[in-house]
């Protein structure tokens, strides 16, 4: 018997999610106020021949921050490093990335809100006066060095903005953006575009159906057309509502975009504690998820969906919630 060597390639010869990025500002869909303060921004900067000035983008995750980091980068003409919060641990790391920037460069840290005070406080001078302090030695013999790092510009993404000091976040200087939840019609587009690049038949009926259901996120949307397809790629089929809806039914989505823990939570509230109040701890503990996941995952959904209340004496199941689970 002979063995038979499965051979594994790359969706488009690279990595399945930086295909479906976009690769300009036409191709990015919906933010419009925010790109137009970094077109500006960008291009003056650009055609004073200074590096840009540092820009924080805040926002639940999947909403396309990593992709305009990406965008800004190809606007300077310049190259992006990308790193993160939990990635730079000691300030020696910190100090190796900012002087190995070359003039002009963008340096893209994620999940800035989990660096800690000391690296922060290093930072400051980085980003305000272009120098990097670093002490040499301990007690009275320690000296402070300090050396001329290249121009450069900070772009910075976070999730938890009020985990980030007053300091860090007024150096930002460029501005603070909020990306904003997408609406159905944006995500369409977003869809049919992914579709293209999959190479995916698919009419706009269909593209509707996949963005009603992820909780306004594209990185959502995406993840749902790849499921679709390969469904229809398993069972030999185009890509029709009949195959959304069995995919859909597998990953136990319903037509609200809610999954098996967000009907949990809703479900505890209103047959086991008579729809509330109900406090948080108590929901983990008789749903099994963690305090922080319901409280940063599953909650704001449910409550911008009009699902679910918060109120002083614990969470409250609202009529639409009710109504809902009533219909499932």
């Amino acid at each position: 018997m002979t063995d038979q060597k499965q051979t594994f390639t790359r969706d488009n010869a690279g990595n399945l999610d930086q295909t479906l990025r976009p690769q300009s500002w036409e191709e990015y869909v919906g933010q419009a106020k925010t790109k137009e303060n970094l077109r500006i921004l960008l291009t003056a900067a650009r055609h004073r021949g200074h590096a840009a000035e540092h820009v924080l983008l805040y926002g639940p995750p999947g909403l396309g921050k990593t992709t305009l980091a990406h965008l800004i980068s190809k606007t300077l003409g310049t190259n992006m490093r990308t790193t993160s919060g939990p990635a730079i641990e000691r300030v020696g790391d910190l100090a190796a990335i900012l002087t190995n920037l070359s003039p002009g460069d963008v340096l893209f840290i994620d999940e800035i809100h989990r660096l800690s005070k000391s690296i922060e406080e290093v930072l400051y001078p980085a980003m305000e006066s272009g120098v990097l302090d670093i002490i040499i030695g301990k007690g009275p013999s320690a000296r402070t060095v300090q050396l001329e790092l290249p121009p450069f510009t900070l772009v910075a993404a976070t999730t938890r903005i009020s985990l980030l000091s007053s300091p860090l976040r007024s150096r930002f200087s460029g501005g603070t953006f909020r990306l904003e939840f997408y609406n159905e019609e944006e995500l369409a587009q977003i869809l049919g575009r992914s579709a293209e690049l999959l190479e995916v038949r698919v009419d706009d009926g269909v593209l509707h159906a996949i963005a009603s259901r992820c909780r306004a996120t594209p990185r959502t949307a995406n993840y749902l057309l790849k499921r679709c397809r390969d469904m229809a790629q398993l069972e030999e089929e185009d890509l029709t509502t009949d195959i959304i809806e069995r995919t859909f039914e597998l990953l136990e989505i319903d037509e609200l975009g809610l999954g098996g823990p967000d009907r949990a939570v809703l479900n505890v509230i209103i047959n086991k504690f008579n729809g509330g109040p109900v406090g948080l701890n108590t929901i983990a503990a008789a749903t099994g998820e963690e305090q922080s996941t319901i409280e940063d995952v599953i909650e704001p959904y449910l409550i911008r969906l009009g699902l679910l209340e918060r109120t002083p004496r614990g969470r409250v199941a609202t009529a639409i919630a009710y109504s809902h689970i009533e219909k499932i």
